[in-house]
């Protein structure tokens, strides 16, 4: 393919605004990364209708300078994540931090203790970097003991007054506590059907929306 002197010109010319154009939406500032496991990943639904795109969904009809980025892996644990964590903060530069993690270091059998110190570990790391961090909450099923469940569900909510982050006590709430919890969750009785992920967003939105300043 042959292209006139001109044309050539102006190409050239678009492409250099292009690049110019991305690397100021790089370094805007105003990048967001979720930073999850197979909740956020959209196990088990189409691409798009899980919480994370719809949060990309609501920014972009909003028009807000602020993006979103998925991190999230299927079966991720906190020492997974924390493993993963330098290198998102390197390569993307988020002013805000979502951490959903912890839910497989329980159904793992992992000590409590090591996922409140990783989660420690990534708050204040992401913090480090200058970024802003949200810790959404999760709770195990009462199958593992109504000591535990507390336990668990208290430690996200102490790791965010420890590490001064903005806390989702429980990301499934009017999910997984409603009397047709079932219907909610798709076959595994882990994963939310697509139709739930809107009230994920819509516990999520108003603690992250203080964030966006």
């Amino acid at each position: 393919m042959h292209f006139s002197a001109g044309l050539a010109a102006a190409l050239a010319g678009a492409l250099a605004v292009a690049t110019a154009t991305a690397a100021q939406a790089s370094d805007s500032g105003h990048q967001i990364v979720v930073v999850g496991d197979s909740i956020s990943a959209e196990y088990g639904l189409a691409r798009g209708t899980g919480w994370v795109a719809l949060l990309g969904q609501r920014l972009a009809a909003e028009k807000s300078p602020w993006t979103v980025s998925n991190a999230s892996i299927s079966g991720d644990t906190t020492s997974g994540g924390l493993a993963r964590l330098p290198t998102i903060l390197k390569e993307r530069h988020p002013k805000v931090v979502v951490i959903e993690l912890g839910g497989n270091d329980a159904l793992r059998g992992l000590p409590m203790s090591d996922t409140r110190k990783n989660l420690e570990a990534m708050a204040a790391m992401s913090e480090g970097a200058g970024a802003r961090v949200l810790i959404a909450g999760m709770m195990v099923p009462p199958n593992f003991g109504r000591k535990f469940q507390a336990e668990f569900g208290q430690m996200y909510a102490d790791v965010a007054s420890a590490e001064h982050a903005a806390l989702v006590p429980f990301i499934f709430a009017g999910i997984a506590d409603r009397p047709d919890a079932d219907a909610w969750f798709q076959a595994d009785g882990i994963h939310p059907i697509a139709r739930a992920h809107p009230i994920i967003l819509g516990n999520v939105w108003p603690q992250l929306k203080p964030l966006l300043k």
